[in-house]
């Protein structure tokens, strides 16, 4: 999600109480297993881009278990001290 400015080791603030549309980024149990993706709801079908050039769109088929988390609505960062990378 590095394009969504979300990177390795950022801790992710989720609120379970907003209905995802389109462009959240959201995280979804997909075929049981979570992940975190911005959701695109138009045009049909539904899609879930990973914001990273690294990965491949998901086309959520008729036969796939999809199930929305939550919308992410902030990310925590720690900064290096130091000048450590």
């Amino acid at each position: 999600m590095i394009e969504a400015g979300i990177f390795p080791d950022d801790v992710l603030v989720v609120d379970r109480s907003l209905r995802a549309t389109h462009g959240d980024i959201i995280i979804a149990s997909l075929e049981s297993e979570m992940t975190v993706k911005q959701l695109h709801l138009t045009p049909p079908p539904v899609r879930l881009l990973p914001r990273n050039p690294l990965y491949h769109p998901i086309t959520i088929e008729g036969d796939m278990t999809m199930e929305v988390f939550g919308v992410v609505t902030n990310v925590v960062r720690s900064l290096k001290r130091g000048g450590k990378s």
